[in-house]
């Protein structure tokens, strides 16, 4: 039936918007902005970029057209949920495109020029990603200028978009990340992630703050970063206002231990595999775990890898949280539930989507189900992954005069390569894949072992040479395009919601939250990161991955 009531917006925004971004697409495609994108970094992203800007601004003109004809005409619900939302979703996604392509690799450059004097790139200290960037973009218009009446609508999809953007997270994870810890180490994550949301809920009732915000809270602080804020807010009917707290709460932790940690870990004589553990299970970020890591050891590549592990494994507890969460908010409103309405009637579809693009990943859908994050392994006999003729003279010529200093597993392996061209296990063991792999990763680990050494000034190894062995090493890195594909389209859906999220919170609602969940957040992730720390110095040897 069709509604009088509503009024229509104006079309000249709609107008506007379309145009920029069919004269940005029409500048991409000339190329006279190749030279600045390359500046920034972006020029990867070319052909998206036109496609995107011709695209959006086809739909944005076509929109445009079809509203002018009705504009005198009563709304229906094509003209409420399709011709009014689209002028918003655009509007936000000319905002996306503004901060993933220009505004982030700006921040970036302008950090790094201040580097040097600052003694620290800001925009790593911050974590002023696009996630941050969009939040904050969001907040600005929305606290001095407010929604643009052309946008309301299309403002109103953000959390859908934000929905869509959790469901093809399960696609960049797989069983093999579990497979890659110990049972120790999946129980001390379970443990902490467990652990950490029944504390912040019990702080919740200490400090009488309402269910929401502490539910959202609780995921966050529990497993990890938007992710987990965003998986658990519909569950718990946190406010966009709550999630920007909870958000903004993990950010500014992980920015302090970001510095404290590396120091503590060396003050404690940590091994490499014991600091990875603490700083994948104390901080919340990836990005500020991923940075602890490598200011605590930047040499050792394992201390890297045993974060990311540890800190992507809490990412799988994700379900799991879900459902606490919708039991215990339920309980807490007064309502007893079934463990049926619980798992069918109170499940977000959305978790289920995450779950089965998780188990379509493991079960090598997407790429083979042992890949790292849509990353993996493939040392198989093919001249894709040779040195070039010339890399292998250099590699020639320096097993001739001989490198001091390797190890055995080092020279066998710089051996192998001279020998094969390529990192990859023996030939005659091709058959038996099981030990062909288990060679070659033996190799690989050697010659990255070389490299290792040879930056932290333990090896005298030539540019060349060591280039050549990067190389080596690269070849045999590939990437599922299915994955990687999945995880572009996962980042522009977080940006979108991010901007769209941070447009509806006001000051106002900011205020009314007050400083408690700072405080319930910090005290939450003291009590984590201590506690993990004992746990990892008594429990946490040594090589934890397999």
């Amino acid at each position: 039936m069709a509604n009088v009531s509503v009024g229509r917006p104006d079309n000249t925004p709609t107008w506007i918007i379309s145009g920029i971004l069919l004269i940005l697409g029409a500048l991409v495609a000339s190329g006279v902005l190749t030279g600045l994108l390359t500046t920034f970094k972006v020029h990867k992203a070319i052909e998206l970029m036109e496609t995107m800007c011709f695209v959006g601004g086809g739909l944005g003109v076509v929109t445009a057209l079809i509203r002018q004809s009705r504009m005198n005409k009563p709304m229906g619900k094509l003209d409420v949920f399709v011709l009014e939302t689209i002028p918003g979703i655009l509007f936000i996604l000319a905002l996306a495109m503004g901060i993933r392509w220009f505004a982030e690799p700006m921040v970036k450059i302008a950090s790094d020029s201040l580097a040097p004097v600052l003694g620290f790139a800001i925009y790593k200290v911050l974590n002023l990603n696009y996630v941050v960037l969009g939040i904050i973009v969001g907040i600005i218009i929305t606290n001095s200028w407010g929604i643009p009446k052309f946008a309301a609508s299309g403002v109103k999809t953000a959390r859908f978009v934000l929905k869509m953007g959790v469901i093809l997270l399960g696609a960049r994870y797989s069983f093999a990340e579990l497979a890659k810890l110990g049972m120790v180490s999946v129980w001390m994550i379970g443990f902490f992630v467990l652990g950490t949301v029944f504390f912040v809920l019990f702080l919740g009732k200490i400090f009488k703050q309402p269910k929401t915000m502490t539910g959202v809270l609780s995921a966050g602080m529990g497993v990890c970063g938007v992710s987990a804020t965003v998986a658990c807010a519909p569950v718990v009917k946190a406010k966009c206002s709550e999630m920007a707290y909870t958000i903004g709460t993990i950010l500014g932790f992980g920015i302090l231990c970001m510095f404290a940690f590396p120091t503590i870990g060396k003050l404690a004589g940590m091994n490499a595999t014991q600091f990875g553990a603490w700083a994948g299970t104390g901080i919340l970020n990836s990005a500020q775990v991923a940075a602890a890591c490598l200011a605590f050891n930047a040499v050792d590549i394992k201390t890297l890898k045993v974060g990311e592990i540890f800190n992507i494994t809490r990412v799988l507890f994700l379900p799991i949280i879900v459902l606490v969460l919708a039991t215990w908010f339920g309980k807490a409103s007064g309502q007893k539930l079934s463990f049926k309405e619980v798992v069918i009637d109170k499940f977000p579809i959305f978790i289920l989507g995450f779950l089965l693009l998780f188990f379509m990943s493991s079960m090598g859908v997407f790429s083979p189900p042992g890949h790292y994050k849509g990353k993996y392994l493939d040392f198989s006999y093919n001249q894709r992954t040779e040195v070039t003729p010339e890399e292998l003279t250099i590699l020639q010529q320096a097993q001739t005069a001989g490198i001091p200093g390797l190890n055995a597993d080092e020279q066998a392996a710089f051996d192998n390569l001279v020998k094969q061209h390529q990192i990859a296990g023996n030939f005659e063991d091709r058959e038996n894949k099981s030990a062909f792999d288990a060679t070659a990763r033996q190799r690989m680990s050697g010659l990255e072992s070389m490299l290792a050494r040879a930056k932290g000034g333990e090896l005298s190894i030539s540019k060349d040479v060591t280039s050549a062995i990067k190389h080596a090493v690269k070849q045999v890195h590939k990437k599922s395009k299915t994955v990687v594909t999945l995880t572009d389209c996962m980042i522009w859906f977080f940006a979108y919601g991010l901007i769209g999220l941070g447009m509806q919170i006001t000051r106002k609602s900011l205020a009314q939250a007050g400083g408690w969940p700072l405080v319930m957040g910090g005290i939450s992730g003291v009590a984590k990161a201590t506690l993990s720390f004992i746990v990892v110095m008594y429990f946490v040897k040594d090589v934890v991955l397999h």
